[in-house]
């Protein structure tokens, strides 16, 4: 057991750009030293699309519909689908050295102990919801209604797993808008969404904040992990790391917006 988590809270990254490129640099701050690092993001109204997003056939129609719901929207610097960020949704990156999670599986089956510790209440499964937006393996749902996704990108020595968890809100209007985007910028739909499968976490627990939700998260880690102590912003180099990927981010969005 490591005796010390660094954690950086969700005031530390006011933009989607920012998180995605924080994330990159802890793992390479992760891969030096092998002291845990975990985030929290929070991004008001923003839809983050996958790379295969980028291949729909009417994407700019579908970008339209966004705009439309008065949305922003960015593209992340990895694959899968496109979810839905607004402030009832907290995203939790957990980033390890990579020999403590040797395995993709190894990598996702720690953040589902880490939320079923968080849950007790909860019968929390991972698997596929058919019909979700952005759906995956490791789906977290209850009663086959999914609140969470999992996903994780591998940099050098360290591994960031990334959970998104509808909190606060309706599950079910956040899919709509995705379906509303997904119906517009393919034909045929590819993705066949049921916003019904859709729900969040105050849903099934009521009155759940994502204050409440990120303090029984960090108690859990903390409790696998060793002690958390709250970061400094980061250090004049890690943050010359930092404004370098996060420009590549901006470069990489440059498209959408032509």
């Amino acid at each position: 057991m490591q005796n010390t988590v660094l954690f950086y809270p969700k005031e530390y990254t006011e933009h989607p750009f920012d998180s995605f490129a924080y994330d990159d640099v802890l793992q390479h701050l992760v891969s030096e030293d092998e002291t845990p690092r975990v985030r929290s993001w929070v991004h008001d109204n923003f839809i983050i699309l996958g790379l295969q997003d980028m291949r729909l056939e009417h994407l700019d129609e579908g970008l339209k519909v966004l705009r439309e719901k008065v949305y922003h929207y960015i593209v992340r610097n990895s694959g899968g689908l496109g979810v839905v960020l607004d402030g009832g949704v907290l995203n939790v990156s957990l980033v390890i050295p990579k020999k403590d999670a040797p395995s993709i599986d190894d990598g996702y089956d720690k953040m589902l102990e880490i939320i079923q510790k968080s849950f007790p209440e909860l019968e929390i499964k991972a698997y596929e919801i058919v019909g979700s937006y952005c759906p995956g393996s490791y789906d977290l749902s209850v009663d086959g209604k999914k609140f969470a996704g999992i996903s994780q990108r591998r940099i050098k020595e360290a591994v960031a797993v990334q959970i998104y968890l509808a909190v606060e809100g309706s599950g079910s209007k956040r899919a709509e808008v995705m379906k509303d985007f997904y119906d517009v910028s393919s034909n045929p739909p590819r993705l066949d969404m049921n916003p019904d499968v859709m729900i969040s976490l105050s849903e099934l627990i009521d009155g759940l904040t994502v204050t409440d939700t990120e303090e029984r998260i960090l108690k859990t880690i903390e409790s696998l992990f060793g002690n958390i102590q709250t970061s400094e912003q980061l250090t004049k180099d890690a943050l010359d790391f930092f404004n370098k990927q996060r420009e590549r981010m901006v470069e990489r969005n440059e498209r959408l917006n032509d």
